[in-house]
Formats: C-alpha cells, sequence, structure tokens
C-alpha cells in the first residue's frame, strides 16, 4: 500500500506536461504566444504581490528566528538528527544553488552594466551601472530567494514532522483551515508538482546546452539533437540513481562532492582573478545593496512605465515561488533534529552568505573583465550565449587547459545534485502512505518515471521546440505557489501564538543510526 501511486497527483501533472509537448510541437507560434501572454497578465496584475510577497516572508523567516518558537526543535524534543550539521548545509546548499550559479552569476551582472533600469537614469557601462549590476546580484540572488525556499520549508517539517501531517504540501494548510483542507491534498499536490517538473525539464534543457556548448569546444559539428539526448540522458541516469540509492548515499555523497568543486572553484578564482577589485566592488555593492533594499524589493517600474522589474526581479520572484512548494518537502524533510533557529541559518542565512561571497568572486571578476581590460564579455554574451561568458573568463585565467574541462563536469554535477532531491521529493508527493514514521523513500520505480518524464519534456523542447516554452510553463505555477505558500505562512502565526500546539504527544522518530561529523570529503562543504 505504502508503495501504491496517488493518481490525483501523477495522472493531472503528466498529462498536461503531455499535452503542452504535443501543443507546442504541432504549432509552437500559437503555443508561445499563448503562454507569453498569461506570462505578461501575471506579471502586469500580480508584479505588486510578488514583490511583496517575497519581502514578507523574508521579515517573517527574522520574526520566527527571534521569537520563542525558535527554540523549538523538529520532531520533538528528543528528536535525534537525520543528517550531521555538515552533511545537512552541504545537501542544502547544493539543492538551492544548482547549476544556474555557475553561468548567471558572470553572465547576468553584464546585462544589468550595460541595460540598467531607464526609469533610475543610471547610464550604461558607467560606474554607477557597475554598483547597480552587483547589487542587483546580492537582490536575487542572496537572501530573499532563501526565504522563499526556507519559510515553506520549515512550515512542512513543523506540520509533517511535529504535528504528524501527511506528506503533504496541503498539511501546510492544516492550522489554518483545519483537516477539511486534506480533501483537497491532491489538487493542491498535483498543482505544485507541474511547476517543479516543468521547472525541472527547462532548467534540464538549459543545462543540456551549456554542457553541450563545452563539448563542442572538444567535439567537431554543431549541437545535434543526438548530442542533446546522449547528455540528457546521462544526466537522468545519474540522478535518479542518486535519488534512487537514498538520502544518506547518493544525495550525501553526491552533494559534498559538489561543495568540495564549488569551494576549490571559487578560491582559484579568488587568488588568480582580480582580487583587490573583487573585494572593493564587492563591499561597496554589498553597502548598496543594504542601503537600498527595501526601495529595490519593492521596484515594479509602475510610475515610469519601465519594463525591466518585469524582465528580471519580478521574473526571478515568480520562478523561486513556482519551485518553492515542492522544494520545501525535500528541505523539510531532511531538517529533523533541529531546531528551528538551526534551520533558517542552515536554510537561509548560511547559504545565502555563500552565493554573496560568490557573487563577489564571479561577478566581481566578469565586471573587471568587462570595465577594466579590452575583452567584451558582453558582445560574448550577445553572440554566443550565457555559458560561453564563464569559458572566456576562464581563459583569461591561468591553467585554463585543465579548469576548463573541470568546469563541465561541475557543471554536470551541479544539475545532479539539484535534481536528484527533486526527484526523491517528486517521488515522495506521488506515494501514498509516507509517514514521518517511515523511511520516505518512494522507491526506485516512481523516481524511474519522473526521471525519464522530466528527461523526455526537456529533449523534445529543447530539440525541436525551444526552451523558452517550457520555461514560461514553469514560471505560470509562480502564482499559485506564491498563493499557496502565503496562505500556509499563516500556520506561523498561529504557531508564534502558541508554540506548544507544536508539541504533539507522540514521540519523535528515531533514525537508527545518526551521521556524526567528521573530516571526510562526504561531510566537507
Amino acid at each position: 500500500m505504502r508503495n501504491s501511486i496517488r493518481p490525483l497527483v501523477f495522472w493531472p501533472t503528466f498529462l498536461v506536461l503531455m499535452g503542452a509537448v504535443i501543443a507546442s510541437y504541432l504549432d509552437l507560434e500559437s503555443f508561445l504566444a499563448t503562454t507569453s501572454a498569461l506570462n505578461d497578465a501575471i506579471l502586469d496584475h500580480f508584479s505588486w504581490l510578488f514583490s511583496l510577497s517575497s519581502l514578507y516572508l523574508l521579515v517573517l523567516a527574522v520574526v520566527v528566528y527571534v521569537s520563542p518558537l525558535g527554540r523549538l526543535r523538529i520532531g520533538g524534543e528528543h528528536a535525534v538528527p537525520l543528517l550531521s550539521k555538515l552533511r545537512w548545509f552541504s545537501i542544502t546548499l547544493c539543492t538551492t544553488l544548482a547549476v544556474g550559479v555557475l553561468f548567471w552569476t558572470t553572465a547576468e551582472p553584464l546585462y544589468h552594466l550595460m541595460g540598467p533600469p531607464e526609469s533610475l537614469g543610471i547610464e550604461a557601462e558607467s560606474s554607477e551601472a557597475a554598483l547597480f549590476a552587483m547589487s542587483t546580484m546580492f537582490l536575487h540572488w542572496t537572501f530573499t530567494p532563501y526565504a522563499i525556499y526556507a519559510v515553506p520549508a520549515l512550515i512542512f517539517a513543523l506540520a509533517f514532522y511535529n504535528r504528524r501531517l501527511k506528506f503533504s504540501i496541503s498539511s501546510m494548510l492544516e492550522p489554518v483551515f483545519g483537516p477539511r483542507i486534506l480533501r483537497y491534498a491532491g489538487i493542491i499536490d498535483a498543482l505544485a508538482l507541474y511547476s517543479l517538473v516543468a521547472g525541472m525539464a527547462s532548467t534540464l534543457g538549459t543545462g543540456a546546452l551549456t554542457l553541450a556548448g563545452g563539448t563542442g569546444q572538444y567535439l567537431d559539428g554543431d549541437t545535434s539533437p543526438l548530442r542533446l539526448g546522449v547528455i540528457i540522458a546521462v544526466i537522468v541516469v545519474t540522478f535518479v540513481l542518486s535519488a534512487a540509492s537514498g538520502l544518506k548515499k547518493g544525495i550525501a555523497r553526491l552533494s559534498a562532492l559538489n561543495a568540495w568543486l564549488l569551494l576549490a572553484l571559487g578560491l582559484f578564482v579568488f587568488v588568480f582573478g582580480p582580487t583587490v577589485f573583487m573585494l572593493q566592488i564587492g563591499t561597496e555593492s554589498f553597502g548598496v545593496f543594504l542601503d537600498n533594499f527595501f526601495t529595490r524589493s519593492l521596484f515594479t517600474g509602475a510610475a515610469g512605465n519601465d519594463q525591466w522589474p518585469y524582465w528580471w526581479s519580478i521574473f526571478y520572484w515568480a520562478i523561486w515561488f513556482a519551485w518553492a512548494p515542492v522544494a520545501a518537502l525535500f528541505l523539510g524533510k531532511i531538517s529533523l533534529g533541529y531546531t528551528v533557529r538551526e534551520f533558517l541559518r542552515v536554510n537561509l542565512l548560511y547559504p545565502a552568505l555563500f552565493a554573496a561571497v560568490w557573487i563577489t568572486i564571479f561577478s566581481g571578476a566578469a565586471l573587471y573583465f568587462q570595465l577594466r581590460t579590452g575583452i567584451d564579455l558582453h558582445a560574448v554574451l550577445d553572440e554566443r550565449g550565457v555559458e560561453h561568458v564563464l569559458y572566456t573568463l576562464f581563459r583569461e585565467l591561468p591553467l585554463a587547459g585543465i579548469w576548463i574541462p573541470l568546469l563541465l563536469f561541475i557543471a554536470y554535477v551541479s544539475y545532479v545534485t539539484a535534481a536528484d532531491s527533486q526527484t526523491d521529493a517528486i517521488g515522495n508527493l506521488c506515494t501514498r502512505g509516507l509517514t514521518a514514521d517511515s523511511d520516505l523513500n518512494a522507491g526506485l520505480r516512481m523516481k524511474v518515471v519522473w526521471g525519464v518524464i522530466v528527461g523526455i519534456v526537456s529533449w523534445v523542447m529543447v530539440s525541436f521546440v525551444g526552451i523558452d516554452g517550457v520555461k514560461m510553463l514553469s514560471n505560470l505555477g509562480g502564482l499559485p505557489a506564491m498563493l499557496i505558500i502565503l496562505l500556509a505562512s499563516g500556520s506561523l502565526w498561529v504557531w508564534l501564538k502558541a508554540p506548544e500546539s507544536l508539541n504533539a504527544p507522540q514521540t519523535a522518530p528515531q533514525p537508527t543510526t545518526t551521521v556524526t561529523p567528521s573530516l571526510s570529503a562526504q561531510d566537507a562543504h
């Protein structure tokens, strides 16, 4: 019974995705026009709500951290941690960063440097534009996105482990609406699952293009559907096997490897890149970020009829919200045994600080080469694509012949480590009977099915249709996902008023073995 499928979660998501793939293949122009119009309508009407909601979740996280609720232990007073802190952090970090941090932290600041918002009156490629670009990177990639992930993950962890509710997104809403909300668990879970699976497919497609662009430097010929298919197949097989091997094996080991590789990559660029410039512009722009945080967080561009927030900040908030509900299931699942304050440090504060350091290094290096040398990275971005900016930058550093192929491997591992945790959560969400007292393993069959679905959707889109369509499909999930999270945040306010209501009489699940911190590669971050 435990491994039986939840048909109201699995089939609607599967059929909608397959229908979208078929529709886009039959009439791409109409498909893109429809999805684009829906995206524009959502952004036009709800840009203010995306901006307010993202800021609200960050403020709520701070309120919870300093409140008495912060001392509460997830799973109950005697709960034993599922993972060591170092392993927990490495899994959390790699689940949320994914491959985007590698390539977008060098490419995105170039967009902002050369095309700042018109309504702010900033001259392109000026010193003011450089500070705007760096401070925008801090806004888009540090505290706000991690708050969007961390708050619903905390709500799920407390509902699942302390309230002993079912493994469902609807469990986050039960303290607000009562047990009757559980009647709609299938609809709620299917809606969130659709957004995540479409998002995974778009990320896998762009990741495959990135890896194909890198391998193209060593292989003859253009990027073909066959080459993309091989790359996608290798990635899918790897992350499905990793997810199927369990939390403490494949997912933990790959996350640890990825964390080590990212650390080595960052240290290399920091030491051999323009170190002083990175530190200077990083420090100054972080001050600009803090000084303008509230203004920039709520910037919608309405007063100046400026489309820049739609293209960037609000677009990002929609993406983070679309992914957050299902990501919350995995992040909440691995937090057993730690206090709420420890949870917020590991899921919000520490990853945000890591991202800030990463931005200082990589975005700082990209701006240095664009502004202070004769290398036009922006031209590379326009003519060859996002992934080639990072490769071009590394050709200007020592040992490029070693690091460029290693970048391909790091990109591959980075995607796999994020995808295996998401596949794990998807499998659990589609499986009946998972409880806080079970091993929370949906089994190999469910993970293989979703891995294959994600792979097929991404391959068809990127090879024959274009990745923009599936990206828009994912973004469309941002609005309902945001509404779910906003409603679920009411649970935290209930618990803030009465934290003792979370001390369920049942004993928390006790893992048979505890992973203790060590200095091995599997535990380092």
